[in-house]
């Protein structure tokens, strides 16, 4: 079998308000200001203690940045169920690729986080394998992620589809093609390094289908 893989946030779901608001809680609850959601787009992909790391002005594993990232789980746990939407078009498009695919998703999120998210928003049974960082990991990067998918689904070759440039690194360190798409958080000029663009999920069975065959 073949198998695409997803990540999530940006591509599959738009989770701008639920990311932003629990970032701004856990900033809040630990005694920094809250930031304009804008200002905290940007931080939806890479793992979450790299974000707080910057906007607390504190170091990586300092005891600071751990506390913003637990007081975001907690309050992600809950909001994210209510405040994150599936982008139009994507059901339709992981329904199909489910046809003819193995499927996984590859996500910077921690996976129990991920988990329910997905069943709420009624995508998880289209999905052989959900990858992320377990609980205890403070940062994962996204090409080991997207290893413990290929891993599981065990089936090649494989694609990611990913919005973030992470995502691109981390599909070409694991030898796979990237396919980035616009309707997220990152922009042309960040996806320049993916094999292929799209702007609409319509596109992406067809996208699919030729990137997994053509040499």
């Amino acid at each position: 079998m073949t198998a695409v893989i997803f990540d999530l946030d940006g591509v599959l779901v738009d989770s701008r308000a639920a990311i932003g608001g629990a970032m701004n809680h856990a900033l809040v609850a630990n005694g920094f200001p809250a930031r304009p959601l804008a200002e905290l787009h940007r931080f939806i992909g890479p793992p979450l203690a790299l974000g707080f790391a910057e906007l607390t002005g504190q170091p990586l594993h300092s005891d600071a940045v751990v506390a913003c990232v637990a007081s975001y789980r907690e309050r992600y746990a809950v909001s994210s169920l209510t405040e994150t939407e599936v982008f139009a078009g994507i059901p339709e498009a992981v329904e199909a690729l489910s046809r003819d695919h193995r499927l996984a998703v590859a996500t910077s999120k921690a996976q129990h986080l991920a988990e329910p998210l997905l069943a709420a928003l009624g995508l998880r049974e289209h999905f052989d394998f959900v990858a992320g960082p377990g609980i205890d990991v403070h940062v994962e990067d996204k090409a080991t992620t997207i290893r413990a998918a290929l891993d599981a689904l065990d089936a090649e070759p494989a694609v990611m589809v990913g919005d973030r440039s992470f995502d691109v690194v981390g599909a070409h360190a694991n030898g796979l093609r990237a396919i980035g798409v616009t309707w997220g958080i990152g922009d042309r000029d960040e996806l320049a390094e993916a094999d292929s663009l799209l702007d609409e999920p319509a596109q992406l069975p067809a996208m699919v289908a030729n990137m997994l065959t053509r040499p």
